[in-house]
């Protein structure tokens, strides 16, 4: 662990429903404001709905820049139902837009989501692990929601299929500022996955 980077921009991947309870939406209103507070952009994919929604808005009123990034197939009135974004960006599909998600952000967290989040976060990790970035990622674990994805990359260590370094790449915070404080100061090595 070495060194401070000062992060400008962050994508948020989290879910396009709210979940069960208050317990998501107002984690991620406190993630928003958060982000917001200290004046990093976020980027996210775009529109409305869910806690995706929440978060965007929420960072937005607390002073970020909101980058949405949307696929050409998603950009209509029922994901856009309300403005929340400073930019919006269409682009052809999926794949592009996780492509421009990626290269927009300094650092990535995972909120509570579904599949595509689970997808997200999957490949951003993957992707750190072979070395095409070394930007940190980040489980915003609220409410408890990422504990069995935590323990299965614990089985997969145990049963020598991840790394430790691989698994104490990913930062593991409930709180969002000691989540965004460890996103900066934190700065881990990997060993060359494919040499």
């Amino acid at each position: 662990m070495t060194g401070m980077c000062k992060i400008k921009s962050i994508a948020v991947f989290s879910g396009s429903s709210f979940g069960r309870g208050d317990t998501y939406r107002k984690a991620a209103e406190r993630l928003g404001d958060a982000i917001g507070r200290r004046g990093i952009s976020l980027v996210y994919g775009g529109g409305y709905k869910g806690l995706m929604g929440v978060i965007a808005e929420s960072a937005g009123n607390h002073g970020s820049k909101v980058i949405g990034v949307l696929p050409e197939a998603m950009n209509n009135d029922k994901v856009k139902l309300k403005a929340v974004e400073t930019e919006l960006l269409i682009v052809p599909g999926m794949h592009e837009r996780k492509e421009r998600m990626y290269s927009l952000s300094d650092a990535f967290i995972a909120a509570p989501g579904g599949i595509g989040t689970i997808e997200e976060l999957a490949e951003i990790y993957t992707w750190r692990q072979l070395g095409y970035h070394s930007k940190n990622i980040a489980l915003y674990n609220a409410g408890g929601y990422w504990d069995p994805f935590i323990e299965m990359i614990g089985k997969g260590t145990e049963e020598g299929f991840i790394t430790e370094e691989v698994r104490n790449v990913l930062i593991i915070e409930s709180d969002p500022d000691r989540l965004l404080d460890r996103l900066e100061k934190e700065r881990m090595e990997l060993p060359e996955k494919l040499g």
